[in-house]
């Protein structure tokens, strides 16, 4: 064999392996490969596995099959009331029809989560429209990230992406309405407080009035009974007094003259004119005493 024939069949070697290299690809199990012929979908592959196609005639487009995260930051939204907040939510997508796919969006993943992001901000606003704000706060928060999901399903499925879930992740006020909520939220407190000083004040008042009542009967009380206990003792005086009295009149009427004398002879300034037969002098000098009349006696 000379050198020609050598080279002849070591160049057709090259373009067998040549053309067999261009002949097969394989396909993993998180793909789905697309058989283009002529730039039109020949064959769709969806099983893993070694295939062959034919060279120069076809091209192969892999597409990704697994679920993909797709974030949607800082969206901002307003509730029935108006109100601006932000809104950070993310959806979990993949590829279901990878000939739909490409006949709808050229297989461009980026292309698709731009499509699936439009209109998860028009589902957003319609979703959180027809609510308030706290809704988004309440247990409503699951019905609403449901209803954003069908919503987005609806215009996924022709796009040939399946739609697994769509999560909300932070749902707050805008700063402006955060700054207005604050302010409303503080004056709500201040006035909560106000009303309940106000409850404390007339609780004192009524507390107050009930002890200075209450002090103001014990006192009447203890002075009726003060009284009482004052007139039984004056009672209890007067029996004695009446019982010595009946036991020896003289001595009695001695006693009272020394009281009277007591009290009208007590100061040193004190001056009297008297006759010296008067009634009131009866136990001075050698006068004899003139009976005295009985007392009456006190009732019992």
């Amino acid at each position: 064999m000379n050198s020609t024939t050598k080279t002849i069949l070591a160049g057709l070697a090259i373009l067998a392996a040549l053309v067999f290299y261009m002949s097969y690809f394989v396909v993993s199990q998180t793909q789905t490969a697309l058989v283009l012929r002529f730039g039109d979908i020949n064959r769709v592959v969806a099983k893993p596995g070694l295939y062959f196609k034919v060279p120069f005639a076809d091209t192969v487009t892999m597409v990704d099959n697994r679920i993909m995260i797709w974030e949607n930051n800082g969206r901002p939204v307003q509730d029935v009331a108006s109100q601006v907040y932000i809104v950070d939510a993310f959806t979990l997508a993949r590829v279901k029809d990878a000939r739909l796919f490409r006949e709808t969006l050229g297989a461009d993943m980026m292309q698709a989560e731009t499509r699936v992001g439009a209109r998860l901000d028009a589902a957003l606003r319609q979703t959180y429209g027809r609510r308030s704000f706290d809704a988004a706060l309440s247990s409503d928060r699951s019905t609403m990230m449901r209803e954003i999901r069908d919503q987005l399903r609806q215009e996924a499925d022709g796009l040939g992406i399946e739609i697994v879930d769509v999560r909300v992740r932070r749902t707050d006020l805008s700063e402006n309405v955060l700054d207005q909520t604050y302010g409303r939220m503080k004056s709500e407190r201040n006035a909560l407080a106000q009303d309940i000083r106000s409850q404390g004040e007339a609780t004192k008042t009524r507390m107050n009035a009930e002890t200075d009542r209450a002090v103001t009967e014990k006192l009447a009380q203890a002075k009726k009974e003060a009284e009482i206990v004052r007139g039984q003792g004056d009672a209890e005086r007067n029996k004695v007094f009446a019982a010595a009295f009946q036991q020896d009149p003289e001595f009695f009427a001695f006693y009272r003259s020394m009281q009277a004398y007591e009290k009208a002879l007590g100061s040193n300034a004190t001056t009297m004119v008297l006759s010296p037969n008067s009634e009131f002098f009866r136990y001075f000098g050698d006068q004899k005493p003139a009976a005295p009349a009985a007392p009456a006696q006190p009732a019992q």
